[in-house]
């Protein structure tokens, strides 16, 4: 083990460990990496507290979908304690009108025909059109999926539609971040990311071709590279990024 700063990976929605899987081990190389478990919470909150309870003083993070959430709660709530952050394939605006209606109709799915329901109604809109049929991808998302739960989904779900506008402590972000999608995120598209861009100080943007919203999986090469880029940066922002900035 080394004294490097460790790395916090945050999975989302429905995921688990599984999905950082090349990320992990590209990492893991030279620092500590760790993806806390998710599924027992019902709110962005108590995600972000169980990683700062469990963390060390000093640590990175990184997220994905709804563990960018989290790691924009964390940063949030303990600027001081995040060396760095990235999110991932997100969003940092508050629940839109209709969302609520549409995460039911998903909650009642689960429950009353499965999560292999689930599964086949929610994730083909998660990747690139064309990796739809692509077993590679397809069949570990999937069984991902059925690995968990209608309950917890459920809580996932509540989180989700519990969650607040990040919008302004974005704007309070002074660590080095890392803001990454994909060319053909259809859940969470790269004009939602230029906002966020746009709000933090100092962001690198990075966009990854060919890839949906499950990028971490699509793309993995592309994402491992800007992570390692990242864990790289400066932690102090150097005048060419000032001068970009202004």
């Amino acid at each position: 083990m080394t004294s490097r700063t460790p790395v916090y990976l945050m999975p989302g929605l429905l995921c688990d460990a599984r999905v950082w899987n090349h990320q992990k081990a590209a990492l893991a190389a030279d620092r500590e990496v760790v993806v806390p478990d998710f599924t027992g919470f019902s709110s962005i909150g108590d995600m972000a507290q169980s990683v700062l309870d469990a963390a060390p003083e000093r640590f990175c993070v990184a997220g994905h979908s709804m563990g960018a959430r989290v790691a924009i709660e964390i940063v949030r709530r303990a600027p001081e304690r995040v060396e760095r952050l990235a999110l991932l394939d997100t969003g940092a605006h508050p629940p839109r009108p209709d969302e609520a209606a549409q995460r039911q109709a998903l909650i009642d799915l689960a429950f009353n025909e499965g999560m292999e329901a689930l599964a086949a109604r929610w994730l083909p809109p998660m990747v690139h059109a064309d990796r739809v049929g692509d077993a590679s991808i397809m069949d570990d998302l999937h069984a991902m999926v059925l690995s968990m739960s209608p309950d917890i989904y459920r809580r996932q779900a509540m989180a989700l539609l519990g969650r607040a506008d990040a919008f302004p402590s974005l704007r309070a972000v002074a660590c080095p971040t890392l803001v990454g999608v994909g060319r053909q995120d259809r859940w969470s598209p790269p004009e939602q990311h230029e906002a966020i861009v746009a709000a933090v100080p100092h962001a690198r943007y990075v966009i990854f071709e060919d890839s949906g919203h499950m990028s971490l999986v699509e793309a993995p090469e592309a994402v491992t590279a800007a992570l390692l880029d990242w864990l790289a940066m400066p932690l102090v922002p150097t005048e060419t990024q000032l001068e970009s900035a202004r």
